[in-house]
């Protein structure tokens, strides 16, 4: 946003007047990254009006308003209010300077075009341009038995973002809208951060809720404007040997669900619009495995377990996992994860890679994570292998046997809540044999790709 820019109760002002040309004032969208170092909001503008030398920003309501109260924290004795300024401005035809970037100009209501900057060597004769209108391509609601086999799912769209309510994203898949928020005081007060009360789930193009014995196999998830598939309320449901590729949210979200096996699946290039997107992601359920998948090229966590119980998640492959936002990890884990080890959580075989950018942790147990058993895990380029200390601290949770090419933080003073034992740090190469023989089992199943 150009110029000397101020926050303001209903928007920005800035000395610059470049905002009084756009094109488009109320198309206009702010992307706002690292408002909290996981979180990535957008939030459109309402209108542009000149004020002194400069312009006006007011933004959509009642979007703004709540970025106000959600967004506030405390961190090393500063104190940030509200949003802060965009990092980025989205959507007028006047920033359509990049060829292969495209506008939606709503300005003439009922009229609205798409204004596309061909790539060299495309012409609008023979470029084929799709835009969705369908939100939910399948819902499969009370299902029993029933299985979609090589199938492909694709061109979706998800609108919410776009209107005045913009995208209030918190972590994950969980967006806010509106009602309480909470402050949570960390390191005896010297951190605070708030959190909504309660909070949404970026939706999913495919939808299985309240179903029995459902399965997708082979089937390929792609060109959706929000999450692939997203399972609620149900049992016994298998997501194997599938393609998830160019999703604006993540591949695949499991909410209050039991036995659920993910397993031999390819994940790739999703998140593109909702940055804070896991690859995978669980949160309340019980007795579900995310076993043998490929993750990678994600913008945040490769596998995500939020509160549950008996979580298994073994022989993965992940890399290139957290390229845009931070404090995440290849695998990550929050909250209790059962009441005893045998119904908690096992984290075993997976090979993590390629978790570089800063404050990034590729095997992360976070939050007050409870009854985890971490072992026999590769973890090499990461900007930390793992970290011991949290806030709220570990309880019940076990390293051992994992191989990595640095010491996690706090492994020279484990916390009284982990047990740390028989670990391997390496330097160097050639990786130890305990690293060969954890790759040999880790990654797809399959030796061809699903269908395309």
């Amino acid at each position: 946003l150009p110029g000397e820019v101020t926050l303001t109760e209903t928007g920005y002002t800035t000395d610059s007047a470049v905002p009084l040309a756009w094109h488009s004032p109320g198309d206009v969208e702010f992307v706002h990254r690292g408002v909290y170092p996981w979180t990535e909001a957008r939030l459109g503008v309402a209108s542009v009006t000149a004020g002194g030398d400069g312009a006006v920003i007011t933004m959509a309501q009642p979007a703004f308003g709540r970025a106000l109260e959600l967004y506030n924290s405390t961190w090393q004795g500063q104190t940030s209010r509200g949003p802060g300024l965009p990092t980025r401005v989205e959507n007028d035809a006047s920033f359509l300077t990049e060829p292969g970037t495209f506008v939606l100009d709503r300005s003439r209501p009922g009229h609205h075009v798409l204004r596309y900057l061909p790539l060299p060597g495309e012409h609008p004769e023979r470029t084929r341009v799709v835009a969705p209108v369908l939100e939910t391509l399948l819902r499969v609601t009370g299902g029993r038995g029933v299985t979609f086999l090589g199938l492909t799912f694709a061109e979706a769209t998800w609108l919410r973002p776009g209107g005045p309510e913009g995208f209030l994203h918190y972590h994950g898949s969980g967006f806010y809208v509106g009602g309480p928020v909470n402050t949570v005081s960390l390191d005896d007060g010297a951190i605070s951060v708030t959190v909504p009360g309660e909070s949404a789930t970026i939706p999913a193009c495919v939808v299985v809720e309240d179903a029995r014995g459902v399965r997708f196999e082979g089937c390929r998830f792609t060109r959706l404007g929000a999450a692939g598939l997203g399972v609620s309320a149900s049992a016994d449901v298998t997501v194997r040997g599938c393609d998830f590729d160019t999703l604006s949210a993540g591949a695949l979200v499991v909410g209050d669900s039991r036995s659920v096996l993910v397993e031999d699946n390819r994940v790739h290039h999703v998140g593109l619009e909702f940055s804070g997107s896991p690859g995978v992601e669980l949160s309340g359920t019980t007795g579900c495995t995310v076993a043998h998948n490929h993750i990678s090229d994600v913008p945040h966590c490769g596998i995500v377990a939020g509160p549950a119980e008996g979580t298994r998640i073994l022989n993965n492959l992940t890399n290139g996992t957290m390229q845009v936002l931070a404090d995440g990890g290849g695998v990550y884990l929050a909250g209790p994860q059962g009441d005893s080890h045998d119904s908690g959580a096992v984290i075993r075989g997976n090979v993590i890679e390629d978790t570089r950018t800063p404050y990034n942790f590729g095997l992360y147990t976070d939050y007050g994570a409870a009854w985890v058993t971490v072992e026999e895990n590769l973890v090499v380029r990461a900007d930390s292998t793992a970290i011991l200390h949290v806030s709220p601290p570990l309880d019940n949770v076990v390293y051992r046997g994992n191989v990595w090419d640095a010491d996690p933080i706090g492994a020279d003073a484990p916390p009284p809540g982990v047990l740390y034992k028989d670990n391997v740090t390496f330097t160097g190469e050639p990786e130890p044999q305990a690293a060969a023989a954890i790759r040999a089992r880790a990654g797809l199943l399959r030796e061809t790709p699903a269908p395309s």
